[in-house]
């Protein structure tokens, strides 16, 4: 989970992905810290409601926001998608690049929270948010971003841990009240969108990494008409 071509934003395909950060820096060193503990914080593998859901779909732009270390965006990659990958935490990105090359696909880094951006409205064919650690506002400025980023005939495929969305605040400092879910996205969704699929279903999920322990998905697919 991360917070979980952008113009006025840093992007590159470079090796070095992550300079030029665009956020807030505390949230940049929280998500540092977390990947900078584990040599591998996830399964390597791309997530089966990503696979599963864009099985159907015509290769385009797609935006993965929180990308991680990469496992989706090189899997989006090799099957033809022109990949926009977002990520906080610079270690991370440097992971994902390090895969990229190894795979040898090109993929756009923007090193930067969603909010900070600048994404380009419009302008992708997926926006794809996968378990993301997105902040609410009041304002809804998380869900909005992921919305207009969605080109007109586009999908926004967003995928969340079942239950999470409902549990409470613990003494850790998780609070489902800070971030946004399936559920916070779905009531923003007017007459300009369809909503595809919005159900909660067993998880198909690779052995290893952080979250294998959640057994099931909540899957909001939209596709915005107009």
């Amino acid at each position: 989970m991360t917070d979980n071509i952008a113009a006025g934003s840093p992007a590159s395909t470079s090796p070095s992905p992550a300079d030029g950060y665009v956020g807030d820096p505390a949230v940049r060193a929280e998500w540092d810290t977390r990947y900078a503990d584990r040599q591998q914080l996830w399964s390597g593998r791309p997530n089966g409601a990503l696979v599963a859901e864009v099985a159907g779909l015509t290769p385009g732009r797609v935006l993965d926001v929180g990308c991680g270390e990469g496992a989706d965006a090189v899997w989006l990659a090799r099957g033809g998608w022109d990949v926009t990958a977002l990520e906080v935490s610079g270690v991370a990105l440097e992971r994902a690049a390090g895969h990229a090359r190894d795979a040898g696909v090109d993929i756009r880094w923007v090193h930067a929270t969603l909010t900070d951006a600048a994404l380009p409205p419009a302008s992708f064919d997926l926006v794809a948010a996968l378990y993301p650690a997105l902040l609410s506002t009041p304002d809804a400025t998380a869900e909005r971003a992921l919305l207009s980023a969605v080109a007109v005939g586009g999908v926004l495929l967003l995928v969340h841990h079942a239950g999470m969305d409902t549990m409470q605040a613990h003494e850790s400092g998780f609070d489902p009240a800070d971030y946004i879910w399936p559920s916070t996205v779905a009531p923003l969704l007017d007459d300009d969108w369809v909503v595809e699929v919005d159900e909660q279903r067993p998880r198909v999920a690779a052995e290893g990494g952080a979250g294998a322990h959640h057994t099931d998905d909540l899957v909001l697919r939209a596709r915005r008409l107009r």
